[in-house]
């Protein structure tokens, strides 16, 4: 294009021409020679500059009127708009958008200046979309897990690829304008390093699939209390992303999971026990075996007399003539009238049921386990009527003191060696919360 046809586009576009204009007045003014070259430049960063200020004052008015709407209405949509600074960062289009459309007033068609400039102009235009796009979604998300993923499903994953597909889209038509070549032939030659892409981004694929199967099956939340066995993960999961589930142990470490390690192997989720509002209890007493004999009328009376919660059991027995409750259920009261241990299994069912610190809605146990060097081991397998860590303690622990010191007034004793002392029938407990890992599950 020649500079008559130059001349003639400027003057066919009113806003490049009042620049042009201004551009060689000023530079009359200063005393400059206003050759084309220095024209050009001159004139290229000074729409640069207003390209930015009107992005800025755009950025500005697009605030402000946001803002009245907002103080207006009241909505929260539009608070959390502000607050996420997405208009702003979706207003960074409009500089480059403003430089393309003017910048060809400045340059010949067939200068070099021009196609670089406009070049750099487009890659500019791509990545200011891509902040804007990526800030949207950002908020989208963002608002959707605070106010409509009620079940805390972990989304992050996909938001995490989403982005990440955006931007290889992007990528790939910016690198297609800076060599001048078309995206599709980028593409085919991408084909060549499709092994390399595999290994590069291999736990981003396997993070993204185990995300999807983690969503479809409901399997973890964030929020949720896990333990992965083949990790030192036992705590609160923070944040789940597409190659890490975060984990906050109850020691305040923080342990990062791959999230394919949680579909590839076992791990335990005690969300279920937090449903429920009950906590398995499951500890052992091991009874002396001398101890146990069998027990009298006499004896039981006495007995009954000390501890009256034991009336109605042994006088429904005496009455239908049994001396054994053979009722099931879900909460049958285990024991007998044959044996000092037999009427403490009764005591205990008695105790735990009637109990307002435990759940008599779930499965109540006293049962006896197969005998031992040691003793006889009585099994007491409940449910406490809370969750919480500290009170699920104080409690099983109550209640342990409790039939450790009333057992001798049915003549029974506790194995010790040396003194009396209480044992489970699983591994010494851990020092965090977990410490009902292995024996608190999860009852849905």
């Amino acid at each position: 294009m020649d500079a008559s046809h130059t001349a003639e586009a400027i003057e066919n576009h009113n806003l490049a021409q009042w620049l042009m204009d201004l551009v060689r007045t000023g530079l009359t003014k200063t005393g400059i020679s206003h050759n084309d070259t220095v024209v050009d430049i001159v004139y290229l960063v000074l729409v640069i500059a207003a390209a930015f200020l009107l992005g800025w004052l755009l950025q500005k008015a697009v605030y402000f009127v946001v803002r009245k709407i907002v103080s207006m209405r009241e909505g929260v949509l539009g608070r959390e708009l502000l607050k996420a600074k997405t208009l702003g960062r979706c207003c960074l289009i409009l500089p480059p958008l403003v430089i393309l459309a003017l910048v060809p007033f400045a340059f010949e068609d067939s200068r070099k200046t021009l196609v670089i400039v406009e070049r750099i102009a487009a890659v500019y235009a791509l990545v200011a979309l891509g902040i804007g796009l990526a800030s949207v979604m950002d908020f989208i998300f963002n608002y959707y897990n605070i106010h409509e993923n009620t079940r805390k499903l972990p989304m992050k994953g996909l938001l995490n690829i989403g982005k990440g597909l955006m931007w290889i889209i992007l990528v790939i038509i910016a690198v297609s304008i800076a060599v001048d070549k078309s995206p599709a032939i980028l593409l085919t030659g991408l084909g060549a390093f499709a092994a390399a892409l595999m290994l590069v981004f291999k736990d981003s694929i396997l993070g993204f699939v185990a995300g999807i199967q983690m969503s479809q099956n409901d399997m973890l939340h964030v929020g949720d209390w896990i333990v992965v066995p083949s990790t030192p993960a036992n705590g609160v999961v923070l944040d789940v992303t597409l190659t890490a589930v975060k984990v906050q142990n109850f020691d305040n470490t923080i342990v990062t999971v791959p999230p394919y390690t949680l579909v590839s192997t076992s791990f335990q989720n005690y969300r279920g026990m937090v449903q429920s509002g009950a906590r398995r209890i499951v500890k052992t007493l091991t009874i002396d075996v001398p101890t146990i004999t069998a027990i009298t009328p006499e004896e039981t009376d006495a007995i009954v007399a000390k501890y009256p919660i034991l009336k109605s059991f042994v006088d429904g027995l005496r009455q239908a003539g049994k001396t054994e409750q053979d009722d099931g259920g879900l909460t049958p009261i285990n024991g007998t009238i044959e044996t000092n241990l037999g009427l403490f299994r009764a005591y205990i069912c008695l105790k735990v049921y009637n109990s307002p610190l435990m759940a008599n809605n779930q499965q109540i146990l006293i049962r006896l386990m197969d005998a031992t060097p040691y003793g006889l081991p009585l099994e007491i397998y409940c449910f406490t009527a809370t969750t919480d860590w500290d009170k699920y303690e104080a409690i099983q622990s109550a209640l342990l003191e409790h039939l450790t010191v009333v057992c001798g007034d049915f003549g029974l004793g506790i194995y010790s060696s040396s003194s009396l002392s209480v044992s489970e029938d699983t591994a010494p407990a851990p020092e965090v919360p977990g410490a009902a890992q292995t024996q608190d599950s999860a009852k849905s």
